[in-house]
């Protein structure tokens, strides 16, 4: 059965069909590091991890990129707010987005480029994009000639008359038409800036993931992802900029997921309510967080509050504890059933099933539906007298299976005595000052599964137990 996934470009679900066979190149956009994510930026983080933990799960060699933004206006200030210089800030929250996302169970990208370290090839890109007559120089700014790509607007379904209502010229702005987006921007006296032919400045927001994802990716890729605020302008411009360099399609497939409301409310900071994942992760298990962000379909806007993160959490323990059920009936039971046929073949149909969910347009809502189903099977297995290794052994199986895919572990985990945290903590210590990331990570993610959460402070690592 063919995986079917929702295409924005398309506005209908399409069959999933690689470039290359067995192969996913698939891109996601990240976040401009000049604070720590919020939970609007945690859901794209987990939902398109999942989509790539299902495309391997399925058999796919996926290489996965996303991005930082190392260097805009946004970094630019908070630098000087701070008294710092962008890229100590760019680092700093670098770091922090790992330690957030890597406690909601989010794998790392094949690659992180950052702007900062391709700007060769931005410029590159740009200097391209003026050869074509696609873009042009205007007092030390570049800007992208939008009327001249013919299918601008095919992204967002947005007709050029539409668009023009909306668009202007900024005070400042040197434009030919109001509709032209910037490619490069000229420095402000004491701004971060790189040397380039129309003069010091640095890349506008929407050339660099255009830039990255050819470098990395080529100039066709399968899957484009990203929230769904991005649609219009970043990928749209993205589509418009890529497409014209190249002359091909730059993404088969765009995928984009919904917005998260506060209490009904739509998250902003004026309104008092915005959520920060560093701070949600002290106050909650990061596996529930990662859990709901699942239990709605990845399209759809999703409501945040914490009774409904706390009632996530109640159906995830559910789980945890019908699988620790399992096990402990596994080392202490002996081997006594009859009917090991007939529940082989059900376990068998709730693999079945719960691919069929993922298939179409990876509902991980469904998903989670059909392990409540599977637990509530098992515990009534359970309640027999008699029961067979090999079911058991298949029922746990088939949960870890269906974890992997959603990233999260149903396995209950011994508890780690005290002396044994800090030396784990101090051998991933060890193995950040070496640079050694991927231990570092594997370190913290077994802590998390132990229900360990650690904080990086000043003053060193805390820990605290779940």
């Amino acid at each position: 059965m063919a995986i079917k996934l929702y295409n924005t470009l398309t506005q209908k679900k399409e069959s999933f069909q690689p470039i290359e066979e067995g192969k996913v190149k698939m891109y996601v956009c990240g976040p401009t590091v000049y604070n720590y994510i919020h939970i609007g930026n945690a859901r794209p983080a987990i939902v398109f991890d999942v989509v790539r933990r299902y495309l391997e799960y399925r058999g796919y060699d996926v290489r996965y990129i996303s991005n930082f933004t190392d260097v805009d206006d946004k970094l630019i200030r908070a630098a000087n707010e701070l008294g710092e210089e962008v890229p100590d800030v760019a680092e700093r929250f670098i770091e922090a987005y790992h330690e957030d996302t890597g406690a909601l169970g989010v794998k790392r990208a094949n690659e992180h480029p950052r702007v900062t370290e391709n700007m060769d090839e931005i410029i590159a890109f740009i200097e391209a994009l003026i050869e074509k007559d696609f873009a042009y120089e205007s007092e030390g700014d570049v800007y992208f000639r939008t009327k001249q790509f013919e299918g601008y607007g095919k992204l967002s379904h947005q007709s050029i008359d539409e668009l023009k209502l909306g668009s202007r010229i900024g005070v400042g702005e040197k434009k030919e038409d109001p509709l032209d987006f910037t490619l490069w921007k000229a420095a402000k006296e004491g701004e971060i800036s790189w040397s380039s032919a129309w003069g010091e400045g640095r890349p506008g927001w929407h050339i660099e993931c255009s830039a990255m994802a050819q470098k990395y990716l080529g100039d066709t890729i399968d899957i484009h992802a990203g929230g769904k605020d991005l649609a219009f302008p970043h990928h749209e411009n993205e589509v418009a900029q890529t497409e014209a360099l190249t002359g091909h399609t730059f993404a088969n497939y765009w995928l984009h997921n919904g917005y998260i409301n506060i209490n009904n409310e739509k998250m902003s900071k004026s309104l008092g309510n915005f959520v920060l994942v560093h701070d949600l992760i002290k106050q909650h298990d990061p596996e529930a967080i990662r859990f709901f962000m699942l239990s709605v379909h990845y399209r759809n806007p999703i409501n945040f509050n914490h009774e409904l993160l706390q009632s996530a959490k109640t159906g995830l323990d559910r789980i945890k504890d019908t699988v620790e059920n399992l096990e402990h009936r596994l080392e202490n039971s002996a081997d006594l059933a009859e009917d090991v046929a007939a529940w082989k073949e059900k376990i068998e149909e709730f693999r079945q099933r719960f691919v069929e969910e993922m298939d179409d347009d990876f509902n991980t809502a469904n998903a989670i539906s059909i392990l409540f189903e599977l637990s509530k099977e098992a515990n009534l297995y359970l309640q027999g007298s008699n029961s067979s290794k090999e079911v058991l052994e298949l029922l746990i199986e088939r949960f870890n299976d269906f974890g992997s895919v959603l990233g999260v572990s149903f396995r209950a985990e011994k508890a780690l005595l005290d002396e044994d945290i800090d030396q784990l903590i101090e051998e991933r210590n060890n193995a950040r000052k070496e640079r050694n990331f991927a231990r570092a990570d594997e370190i913290r993610d077994e802590l998390k599964d132990q229900g360990i959460l650690l904080e990086d402070t000043p003053q060193g690592v805390r820990w605290k137990r779940m």
